[in-house]
């Protein structure tokens, strides 16, 4: 059951998440990327709503369904490149920030596949779909529980 419109009851606040997702967009970020992070992300906050949406977007834009189901077991795959290992591990670490802060390693490994534009709008990206995911989960968006709309 939907909890409050917030879309409704905050338009201005829903208007710069709308914005961000336009400027990520347009950020020169990789859309087959975007895309796998995403989802990963919504994966691991456990957004129905989300995960749904994101792996038909996905599914769209041409990714294969083998790729974005494999993508829960990326570590242990061999069908992602090194690029979008790093993207991955850094958009798992700062989802799970709390718990496992944001190593050296993890950010080194980033910032030998992305420069400092790149590195900044893929955080941007992680981000905003963290901001989303919770919204719709705390929210209950009307998708979160199964129920269209």
């Amino acid at each position: 059951m939907s909890r409050i419109d917030y879309k409704a009851v905050a338009p201005d606040g829903y208007s710069v998440l709308r914005r961000m997702t336009s400027y990520i967009a347009d950020s020169g970020l990789d859309e087959t990327l975007r895309h796998l992070i995403y989802l990963r992300v919504s994966q691991i906050n456990g957004c129905t709503y989300c995960i749904d949406r994101h792996w038909s977007d996905a599914v769209r834009a041409g990714l294969s369904q083998r790729l974005l189901n494999s993508l829960v077991a990326w570590k242990e795959s061999s069908w992602f490149s090194k690029r979008q290992r790093a993207a991955l591990a850094w958009a798992e670490t700062l989802t799970n920030v709390s718990t496992q802060g944001a190593p050296d390693a993890t950010y080194e490994a980033v910032v030998s596949e992305f420069n400092e534009s790149e590195l900044a709008n893929l955080t941007y990206a992680i981000a905003h779909m963290n901001a989303l995911n919770r919204l719709a989960i705390g929210l209950r968006h009307p998708k979160v529980d199964g129920t269209p709309a």
